[in-house]
């Protein structure tokens, strides 16, 4: 199988059949017993199978298998395919990353006959990678894949909120990895974030809408919708500040949004932003966690007379190889969460890839409050390696310093 042979088979396919198709090519191609692919939900704490186009019943909930101390896993952590010999089967499972840029997309799970020699899990490897692509390329045409990321029912609030996220929640490039993670509360309450990757340029974006549910969703709407036309006109900071600002004063009756805007050169790593009325964000550096106390400026769309319209500073950031910066939003900060100490969260995650450390730090609060949250939990993080500093295998679209796990077996991935 060539990716030239993939990729073709996928395209002649319908949208909601391709993966289908390049699963019965693999079956067919290495004698497996079964191929499928399972998408990650909305959380990053689950994945669903997503069987032939037929069987998948969208009429109902996604069936969820619950990642937390499974291989599934140990795969997405690693980044790496693993294999697993198991006594009770003639059967050998293998599972494979399947991922872009950083961004998880899902799992391509096999059962073959016999253990895969070194260049079997490297074609596995490689297929798994096209198939990231494959999913890109075909989830704008069809439902079946936002689908499988809904474990359980979304609210109308909900569904604005998720559909103001960018595409893919995590992104590497040569000189950052960045990933995001939100966890809407029982009534949603506005948060959201967005990030995009210019020619010279990467930047980021968390924003918090006043109130919950349908009526934060529109505040949240209206605020990114601005911050994005502003950018993609090409405005600097202060002016996709300004913009926002009066988006939210001219339609947001008289709602406002806290948001924190960052923006870094990727030619010579200046790093600046703007804080409107935001939590000050954390900043790793050495071993060490601190706070980034910035001048606070109020928050979009809030009229006070004292305050002219659109007044915000754009502020300096000594950014540095090595460096991991996460922002976030107050409902990391809330009452339930009083005895969890994000500092030592953070440098305990500091291995982490940004992706992990994101979900672990999410995954910390929804277990302060019991499953149960009174305001959205957002964070982003951001691991700056420098200028020519990659940390990137582009053939795999893995992170270097993410480790390869040993398989259950106690052996080591032979395709790792």
């Amino acid at each position: 199988m060539t990716l030239a042979e993939t990729l073709e088979a996928a395209e002649a396919a319908a949208p909601v059949e391709s993966l289908d198709v390049v699963a019965r090519m693999l079956k067919e191609h290495l004698g497996a017993a079964s191929v499928s692919f399972l998408i990650t939900d909305f959380s990053g704490s689950s994945v669903v199978r997503l069987g032939a186009a037929g069987s998948v019943e969208t009429g109902e909930p996604a069936a969820r298998i619950r990642l937390r101390g499974t291989l599934y896993d140990d795969v997405i952590r690693s980044q790496r395919p693993q294999v697993e010999e198991r006594g009770d089967s003639e059967l050998v499972r293998v599972i494979a990353p399947v991922t872009n840029r950083g961004d998880a997309i899902g799992l391509l799970e096999l059962f073959l006959p016999a253990a895969p020699s070194a260049e079997v899990m490297l074609e596995i490897g490689e297929t798994a990678h096209a198939l990231a692509y494959i999913v890109i390329a075909n989830r704008s045409h069809t439902d079946v894949y936002q689908w499988g990321r809904r474990t359980k029912p979304l609210s109308l609030a909900a569904e604005i909120q998720h559909r103001l996220l960018p595409a893919s929640l995590a992104c590497e490039a040569a000189q950052f990895a960045l990933a995001g993670a939100l966890e809407p509360a029982d009534h949603v309450g506005g948060d959201t974030f967005d990030y995009v990757i210019d020619r010279d340029t990467v930047q980021l974006s968390v924003t918090d809408a006043m109130g919950h549910d349908v009526d934060a969703a529109l505040l949240a709407t209206l605020v990114v919708g601005a911050l994005r036309r502003a950018r993609r006109a090409g405005a600097d900071l202060d002016e996709q500040a300004r913009q926002a600002d009066q988006a939210m004063r001219d339609h947001g009756r008289s709602g406002y949004v806290t948001g924190q805007l960052l923006r870094i050169s990727l030619l010579d790593g200046r790093a600046e932003f703007v804080n409107a009325g935001h939590p000050w964000p954390l900043w790793m550096r050495d071993g060490q966690v601190q706070e980034i106390v910035p001048e606070v400026d109020l928050p979009f769309g809030l009229n006070v007379q004292a305050s002219p319209a659109g007044t915000y500073r754009v502020q300096t950031l000594d950014l540095r190889p090595g460096d991991r910066l996460v922002m976030l939003t107050d409902g990391m900060l809330e009452r339930n969460a009083e005895n969890l100490d994000l500092s030592d969260l953070i440098l305990r995650t500091r291995t982490l890839h940004p992706r992990e450390a994101a979900r672990t730090l999410i995954g910390a609060i929804v277990d302060a409050g019991n499953g149960h949250l009174d305001d959205d939990a957002t964070v982003m993080c951001l691991d700056w390696h420098g200028i020519g500093n990659s940390q990137r295998d582009a053939a795999t679209g893995a992170d270097l310093a993410d480790a390869s796990l040993p398989s259950r077996t106690g052996r080591r991935n032979p395709g790792a």
